[in-house]
């Protein structure tokens, strides 16, 4: 059993050993929880959940019907609904899910993921392009890893920018949803489209006199 207090908040977890950082919350989720302020208005994506401590803490903050969970981990996922009852927030929704597969919704302010950092980079690959599209117009998804270059490029150029902070020897990413470099494109079209509207306007009326 794990008590902690993180932005003021008590809870308790039960884990398991085959369940990541079973003995202790994990110093990197605490440096990517450290830079985010939870808003009322929030809607929170905690991807990869563990045992739950991104979720729960958001579900104690902001409410638990602002709040879904998801991981891959059949174990991880019993471990979270266990801890759900225990810090008394049963109604954050639970699922087992690779990555995005069973999170139909496209309205999340927050995404946040500690993804596995030894991993291939397919994982944070989808999570980092599907993220993208699940997110509001300025929402925001923020990932902790160990390394620096792979995930400032991938997130540059899938949101345009990053900002990145560096925490106890952990890197924390935060890339918000702006105007996609699609609609820009599009804009610059029809903008230039109707430059060319007005050229042929002025050829026709030229024409006449």
């Amino acid at each position: 059993m794990i008590s902690t207090k993180i932005k003021d908040v008590d809870m308790v977890f039960e884990t398991a050993p085959s369940i990541f950082s079973p003995n202790s919350i994990d110093q990197g989720t605490l440096a990517m929880l450290s830079v985010i302020d939870f808003l009322p208005s929030d809607k929170v994506l905690d991807l990869g959940c563990g045992y739950g401590v991104v979720g729960i803490l958001a579900g104690k903050l902001i409410g638990e019907q602002n709040v879904i969970m998801c991981d891959v981990s059949e174990q991880a996922i019993e471990s979270a609904a266990m801890n759900l009852r225990l810090n008394n927030v049963p109604e954050i929704s639970i699922r087992l899910s690779d990555g995005y597969k069973n999170v139909a919704e496209t309205d999340f302010t927050l995404i946040l993921s500690n993804p596995p950092y030894h991993a291939d980079f397919s994982v944070p690959k989808h999570f980092i392009e599907v993220g993208f599209k699940k997110l509001v117009l300025g929402g925001k998804l923020v990932m902790v890893t160990k390394r620096l270059d792979w995930y400032k490029n991938k997130l540059t150029s899938v949101f345009g920018g990053v900002k990145i902070h560096e925490i106890n020897g952990y890197y924390v990413f935060v890339a918000e949803k702006r105007i996609s470099a699609q609609k820009e494109k599009e804009k610059t079209t029809n903008s230039l489209s109707k430059k060319l509207q007005r050229k042929q306007q002025r050829k026709k009326m030229n024409r006449r006199k």
